[in-house]
């Protein structure tokens, strides 16, 4: 045979047809465009860097919005400072956004507020804590008391006590259930009936202790306005050292409406303010039923107040320029009011 017909494959045999490649060289040359940044690519640590500054992104963001709603919504006066006292100790619970309920934060804090009987819902101890003869009496207290305990990170207890200094435990307290100014009146002779309404009285110890008094000397309840007041708070429930659970304290929308109520409702409504109309021995209260309302200390009642009352008193003290606080002041009040009856 002429020619190359004696190499091999330069004869093309008969019945045999080539095989394509069905594009696949051809989209290989094809280009597949910019390289990718190393952000954007899942194997580039890179990436693993990005995702983490998006979810921290993320959780700022919903913690800004949760201290923004917490700003908005809590009561006025039921946030406490949750800073600390000259010995180091937390002053006060810190509210969270949100949850309606507060942290006792600090271990002689949560210590006091179990030996006082402060209605808790949870007990926090951080897993690492050191575990002190505090930290071993609140979690016996806690343990006697069915609370459940809860180990959390150090982180958990920063976020849940919003900052304040916790020392590695923190005890929840749950939001106080308020009854209506109307509920004080239920189920009792208006002649029999005491209630003591405060007026601008922004401690909540104050308001503890005025509870305590108040179910010393057999009152109906404590009345508080829904704004610029005191609220029942873990430090309020440790100063009425547990008659919080017996007396209860409702929660006025407009005091002054309150007050005019219970003067339709045949009670007598007595202001104490330092510049009274008479002193307090002088007041007869017998045979009815009486609103004993107490000011602020050092600003009294409030003009609308005072001028809502039947007749203000004060109490006789041998050096005017003396002061009382609230708490005190309540309970001599309602002390002469019950040597009366």
């Amino acid at each position: 045979m002429a020619g190359n017909s004696q190499r091999r494959g330069a004869v093309r045999k008969a019945g045999r047809s080539g095989v394509g490649s069905g594009g696949q060289r051809r989209r290989g040359l094809e280009g597949r465009g910019p390289t990718p940044k190393a952000e954007d690519r899942v194997s580039h640590p890179a990436h693993d860097k990005k995702v983490a500054r998006e979810k921290a992104a993320k959780k700022a963001e919903r913690d800004a919005k949760s201290r923004a709603g917490m700003r908005k919504g809590a009561p006025a006066g039921s946030r406490s400072t949750g800073g600390r006292t000259s010995g180091g100790r937390p002053t006060g619970p810190r509210r969270r956004a949100g949850t309606g309920a507060e942290y006792v934060a600090g271990r002689n804090s949560v210590v006091e507020a179990l030996r006082a009987g402060v209605p808790a819902s949870g007990f926090y101890v951080q897993d690492t804590v050191e575990a002190d003869a505090r930290v071993k009496e609140a979690l016996q207290a806690a343990a006697d008391a069915g609370l459940s305990v809860l180990n959390v990170t150090k982180h958990d207890l920063d976020r849940l006590t919003d900052g304040a200094v916790h020392q590695g435990v923190a005890l929840q307290i749950p939001a106080y259930s308020y009854s209506h100014p109307d509920d004080l009146l239920q189920g009792r002779r208006r002649s029999d009936v005491v209630v003591v309404a405060l007026d601008g009285i922004t401690d909540p110890r104050n308001l503890g202790a005025v509870v305590r008094s108040a179910a010393a000397f057999g009152a109906a309840g404590v009345v508080v306005p829904a704004r610029r007041s005191a609220s029942m708070t873990a430090g309020a429930w440790k100063s009425s050292a547990g008659a919080a659970v017996r007396v209860p304290v409702a929660r006025a929308a407009n005091l002054v409406r309150a007050l005019q109520q219970y003067k339709d409702a045949g009670l007598m409504v007595v202001g104490l303010d330092a510049g009274g109309d008479m002193n307090l021995p002088e007041l007869d209260t017998a045979g009815t039923g009486v609103c004993l309302v107490v000011g602020a200390e050092g600003e009294g009642l409030s003009r609308l107040v005072r001028d809502t009352c039947d007749v203000v008193v004060s109490i006789p003290m041998h050096a005017a320029t003396e002061s009382l606080n609230a708490g005190v002041a309540a309970g001599i009040a309602l002390y002469a009011v019950a040597q009366q009856r």
